[in-house]
Formats: C-alpha cells, sequence, structure tokens
C-alpha cells in the first residue's frame, strides 16, 4: 500500500502488461482504482532488466497485482505466445511478490490503434505508443468490471494449468 503521511493508505494499485518480445506495454490504475493511465514502454528483450523495471515500479507506486495480457488464439487455444506469457508472469510473480492475473487480450491492440487514430494519432507515431495502450485498454476493462460497469467478465482469465513435466502424461 502507499503511505501517504495523516491520510489512510491507499489501496494497492493495479498494473497492466502487455508482453511482447521488444516492447512491454505498461499501464497503472489510479490511486482510486477508476482510470487507466498508459505509461512508456520497457524493453521487453532483456528479461532480467525487465523483471528488475516491474520490481522498482511495483515498490514505487505500490502495485498490488500485475494484469499480464495473455495472447490466445483466435480459437481461445494457449499457443507459443500464451505460454511465454504465463511464464514470464510467473517468473515476475516470484521476482517482485507481487500476484499476477491474466487477461484476454486478443482485441486490445486492435481497440487500442481505433482509439488512437480516433485521438489523430497517425500510424508512425502509434509504434512508440500502442503497447501502453494497449495495456491501459485491458486494465480499463479490469477496472470497469470491478466497478460492475462494462461487460469485461468474460476477458479476465483464470490463471493457466500448470505444464506438464517432461515424463507426464498427455
Amino acid at each position: 500500500m502507499v503511505e501517504r503521511p495523516g491520510r489512510p493508505p491507499n489501496p494497492p494499485r493495479v498494473c497492466a502488461l502487455d508482453l511482447g518480445k521488444a516492447r512491454v506495454g505498461v499501464a497503472i490504475a489510479d490511486e482510486l482504482g477508476l482510470l487507466a493511465h498508459p505509461r512508456p514502454p520497457l524493453d521487453g528483450r532483456d528479461k532480467k532488466a525487465l523483471i528488475r523495471a516491474l520490481g522498482e515500479l511495483a515498490r514505487e507506486e505500490g502495485v498490488g497485482l500485475f494484469l499480464v495480457g495473455l495472447p490466445l488464439d483466435m480459437s481461445g487455444a494457449h499457443g507459443p505466445m500464451a505460454t511465454r506469457a504465463t511464464d514470464l508472469a510467473q517468473e515476475i510473480s516470484q521476482a517482485t511478490g507481487v500476484p499476477v492475473e491474466f487477461f484476454d487480450e486478443r482485441w486490445t491492440t486492435v481497440e487500442a490503434a481505433r482509439k488512437l487514430r480516433e485521438s489523430g494519432t497517425s500510424g508512425k507515431r502509434q509504434k512508440g505508443v500502442i503497447d501502453g495502450m494497449a495495456a491501459a485498454v485491458m486494465l480499463q476493462a479490469y477496472l470497469d468490471r470491478a466497478q460492475g460497469l462494462g461487460s469485461a467478465d468474460a476477458l479476465v482469465m483464470p490463471p493457466p494449468p500448470p505444464p506438464r513435466g517432461r515424463g507426464g502424461r498427455r
């Protein structure tokens, strides 16, 4: 929780992550847990540096939950990208001590691009902000659902099943 002298502490904040190989989109909820705010993307190429940066963010901002986008196939199946995301999410949670929930992110980038076009952001300028906006779209749907607004219930995903060992039954 974020401590403020003379005031009750704020509830832990939610931080959404749109995991990519090159960039990781980041959005964080405001102190009231009502609005999602995109942040600059983090470098996704160096996993150790990424996890370190997320740990710092969690401490500085009072993050109590990471909401991680789960890139499911259009059929809803877990493909290689979803497996990569769940593995990285587990590492983030273990390293930071912050729990993780998963969110079906299949349409977040499309929605983010639409919002950016509507705001007048050109295709070329979208590249630097699309990841954060996709994380913000995901986080806002999550926050709206928590407030009883919107219909994001179907988008929040339960944790994926644990991976099977090499000698396990198939």
